[in-house]
């Protein structure tokens, strides 16, 4: 009988979680590769095997946590309103954000200051704002935005709703203004500020 692998995905996974919780919570010099090793209950051996060193790994979990945001925007399907197809994105955003804040931060908070997107990194936020400038193309089309450029409407809609989710995840704001109950009508709001 073949020994079971242990060097396996859910291993690789729960390295990565492990590594952005760290990064989040305490700061890049935490995290060390033994340490990591340690505290997920596996060698040195099994991260080396499974990203050949801490820059790949660091690059692992930048890529992971962009994926996952292209998977939270594609689930939005959109729909004959572009705005409300805008508005549920805005949304999406927000729930993948309080449910990967380390993700989140590494890939949209630097976290992870000397980490420099490579190809594959940048392709894969590509696809992430494929759905938003998608959608803000279709509103143009419908005459629902104004001349404006395409790129400048998805910038300013995608910006506004990142700070929020930033501020939400970072306590920043004071306890009178609720940002988790506000933020569709601040989506909203945003989006009617371009309407042509």
């Amino acid at each position: 009988m073949p020994r079971p692998r242990t060097h396996d995905q859910a291993l690789r996974a729960n390295l990565l979680e492990e590594a952005g919780r760290t990064l989040v919570e305490q700061g890049p010099a935490a995290l060390s590769l033994r340490k990591l090793a340690e505290r997920t209950g596996t060698s040195t051996t099994a991260v080396y095997s499974l990203f050949g060193g801490k820059p790949e790994l660091l690059r692992a979990l930048f890529i992971e946590g962009a994926r996952r945001f292209t998977v939270a925007m594609a689930a939005v399907e959109p729909g004959r309103n572009p705005l409300e197809t805008i508005e549920r994105l805005g949304v999406a955003y927000r729930e993948y954000g309080i449910a990967n804040p380390h993700l989140y931060q590494v890939v949209f908070g630097g976290a992870v200051p000397e980490l420099e997107p490579d190809d594959e990194a940048r392709e894969e936020a590509a696809r992430a704002i494929a759905p938003l400038l998608d959608a803000v193309r279709a509103a143009r089309e419908q005459g629902l935005f104004g001349e404006y450029p395409i790129e400048a409407i998805a910038l300013a809609l995608w910006s506004g709703v990142h700070g929020l989710v930033t501020l939400e995840l970072n306590k920043s704001v004071p306890a009178t203004l609720d940002i988790k109950a506000n933020h569709r009508t601040v989506v909203a709001a945003a989006i009617r500020a371009w309407l042509a």
